[in-house]
């Protein structure tokens, strides 16, 4: 009596999962953006400081939004998830506080990020006008596609639309931030901050992946209908062919 042949273990991990890494399916457009943890991570440090100001005042609810802010990295540590959103959240706090500090109002704690919603507009339509589109340079540097994107204009063209629409958002961030900040509204500068947040950014990688799905399909289609180079092989044959048809010189 023979004995069963043994799993093999390189390609069955622990507990049964014997999918491999092309098996898994890919993760969602939520997951990327870190999923619903993700979303509440980037709102606590901005709730924290708008609650705490209304009842402490301005110094507690800079040292309150920055200890959350801690909090949430400490917490991605302990959990082992991915550190650079914690970690950029935490200097985007820290550098929001320190001008609450400097301007000594807690709609101040608003301000960076509002004139950083400006600048990124500002880029993004001027990478459109320099015929270099940021959602294609970003996505084909991500993935090391290359650039034959640009030489494609349906392809630099769908990219013009997906970087016009983060623009549109980043332009609609500034406009209706720096309203509410003229207006001394920094009850609804929090709520603005986190509703004009990710919610919106969401809907601008949606149309980013539209061009991204679009591009791929007509390059693919493009190289499908390239005529593939001669291999050695077949150039040799054809030399051959040539010259044996060639006449022979009268002698």
């Amino acid at each position: 009596m023979t004995e069963p042949a043994p799993r093999d273990e390189k390609h069955v991990p622990e507990g049964g999962d014997d999918r491999t890494d092309a098996d898994k399916p890919e993760p969602t457009l939520l997951e990327q953006m870190g999923g619903v943890s993700g979303l509440f991570y980037s709102a606590v440090p901005v709730i924290v400081f708008v609650l705490v100001n209304a009842f402490f005042g301005l110094t507690a609810a800079i040292w309150g939004s920055i200890g959350s802010a801690v909090a949430i990295t400490v917490l991605r540590v302990v959990r082992k998830e991915p550190l650079q959103p914690a970690i950029s959240g935490f200097f985007g706090v820290a550098i929001a506080a320190f001008i609450a500090f400097r301007t000594g109002s807690a709609k101040g704690f608003f301000l960076f990020g509002i004139w950083a919603s400006l600048a990124y507009c500002a880029v993004f339509v001027i990478s459109i006008l320099v015929r270099w589109p940021i959602a294609g340079v970003v996505w084909s540097a991500l993935n090391g596609a290359g650039q034959a994107w640009r030489k494609d204009k349906p392809s630099r063209y769908g990219y013009d639309i997906a970087t016009a629409a983060l623009a549109v958002i980043f332009a609609a961030r500034f406009v209706v931030q720096r309203w509410l900040y003229d207006s001394d509204y920094t009850g609804w500068l929090a709520f603005a901050k986190i509703a004009m947040g990710y919610p919106l950014y969401a809907l601008g990688l949606l149309v980013v992946v539209w061009a991204v799905r679009r591009s791929d399909k007509r390059l693919k289609a493009l190289a499908a209908d390239e005529p593939k180079p001669e291999t050695d092989e077949e150039v040799e044959a054809r030399l051959r062919e040539k010259y044996a048809q060639a006449p022979t010189p009268e002698t």
